[in-house]
């Protein structure tokens, strides 16, 4: 491309900008007085701002630069007009999806970023469910954990309808886990902004299932009561929406946090989503994602360890197919000493499917005696696919312990070779190779009735692969 073409190009995307998400269109939203005027604040940033490009380093080896914003109206907007009606009530999928999940502490439902359903069996002194108040603006809820918004982090600040917070309280043990769910809906063309703040008070101990779902395709596709849900797609329907998630998590003094999340988007969707937690003194966070859908779908996660002796285990699968690319970046950001986080990321890759995994260990100064590992394990099942993983270190500190390592590579021949000269089917040794590579991450998800969806839902979007 020429440079005056690439100007051009970054020109017409400034534009984009301007004409789709305008501060006027953010302030069409409903909400309390602060939440207007944060929002309003957030358009105009966002307005005056260039999108990235694959030039930018955070942004390399993505797809960024094929994003048309200008295909997508925000969902809530009057501006939206007939993009905005979010059709049949899925409501009997969402009860089966949810029901699958086992007992449950509290739920939240949510149709394009409009919270739809809240309720809870725990007393509202020791767990809040629901949007934000009046008074959450005292506590400076929203931006707690991502102080500084860039990107599309703004693009949801302006956007997001019902900003949802799940609140728990100091001291606090709740056995059964807080379930969201985000229904994504409509006949195309919506962009929506899901956005949930979690806090776990200091000594608290608690699990979140957090769910993004395309009301068509894989979950819910077409689940009627009482079904169990899998993974797989109806490629009759089209479902073309733009999706940014941010979700911030602080993690109390002594407190544990599990948390879950899974994406499974319509095979046209573009997602660009944040998860950013922030852990105090001697608190641990277990958090788990899965990526099933999605033409381009983005999940950046940054864990601040800001307490000494914090804990984050961060753990994530996916597998991509068609023509999808998974893009994952993350940081572990030690800024405390004694502090551990421990990353494993494994995913497949078939047909002209591209993963890129790119991720960042920080180690302050002052940080002494921090442990960190992150591990990324690929799978590249077809000549067409491609897998790139871009481990790095920024160390400050000598009295520390950091490793980082990744593999990229295609199915172990020594491992097919044993299956099929027992009278394994090729297709079905290559199946039972990929579902033994995820056995053991799948093992870890750190809520039980979530563990054996996802084991479902990963068994049954590898065994599509070689028939």
């Amino acid at each position: 491309m020429t440079s005056e073409a690439r100007v051009t190009g970054l020109l017409s995307r400034e534009a984009v900008v301007l004409s789709t998400f305008t501060p006027d269109s953010a302030a069409t939203l409903p909400g309390h007085p602060w939440l207007q005027r944060r929002r309003l604040a957030a358009a105009e940033e966002f307005a005056s701002s260039v999108l990235p490009t694959e030039k930018d380093e955070v942004w390399r080896y993505s797809r960024i630069d094929q994003l048309d914003l200008d295909r997508f109206r925000p969902a809530g907007t009057v501006s939206a007009g007939a993009h905005n009606d979010p059709g049949p009530s899925p409501s009997d999928r969402v009860h089966s999806l949810v029901s699958s999940l086992g007992p449950r502490s509290g739920l939240i439902v949510t149709i394009n970023g409009v919270l739809a359903t809240v309720g809870s069996s725990v007393s509202d002194t020791a767990l809040t469910l629901g949007r934000v108040t009046e008074q959450d603006e005292q506590d400076t809820l929203l931006g707690s954990v991502v102080p500084t918004p860039r990107e599309f982090v703004l693009l949801n600040e302006a956007f997001s309808v019902d900003p949802l917070v799940v609140d728990v309280a100091p001291g606090v043990h709740i056995d059964d886990p807080i379930v969201i769910v985000h229904v994504v809906s409509g006949g195309g063309g919506e962009a929506v902004f899901p956005r949930t703040v979690i806090r776990g008070g200091a000594g608290s101990s608690s699990a979140v299932v957090e769910i993004v779902v395309d009301v068509d395709t894989g979950l819910l596709s077409d689940l009627p009561p009482g079904a169990t849900p899998t993974s797989i797609e109806r490629p009759d329907r089209r479902s073309d929406h733009l999706v940014v998630p941010v979700t911030e998590i602080r993690v109390g003094d002594d407190a544990t946090l599990a948390y879950v999340t899974i994406q499974s988007l319509g095979p046209d969707t573009w997602q660009l989503a944040h998860q950013a937690s922030a852990i105090g003194r001697g608190a641990t966070l277990s958090s788990f994602a899965v990526a099933l859908g999605g033409s381009y779908a983005r999940l950046r996660t940054d864990s601040a360890l800001e307490g000494e002796s914090g804990t984050s285990n961060l753990r994530a699968a996916f597998i991509g197919r068609d023509h999808q690319m998974l893009d994952f970046r993350t940081l572990q950001d030690h800024l405390a000493p004694r502090t551990t986080s421990d990353l494993l990321f494994m995913g497949a890759v078939a047909d002209q499917a591209h993963s890129v995994y790119s991720g960042l260990i920080r180690v302050r100064r002052g940080a002494v005696r921090s442990d960190a590992m992150q591990t990324n394990h690929n799978l590249v099942l077809d000549e067409g696919a491609h897998a790139d993983s871009v481990p790095n270190l920024d160390i400050e500190e000598n009295d520390v312990r950091c490793s980082h390592g990744s593999t990229v590579g295609p199915v172990d021949e020594d491992q097919r070779y044993y299956l099929e000269s027992r009278g394994v089917e090729p297709a079905v040794a290559e199946r039972l190779i990929v579902a033994g590579f995820f056995e053991n991450i799948a093992d870890q998800v750190p809520v039980a009735g979530a563990r054996s969806m996802i084991g479902r839902a990963l068994a049954d979007r590898s065994g599509g692969h070689g028939g």
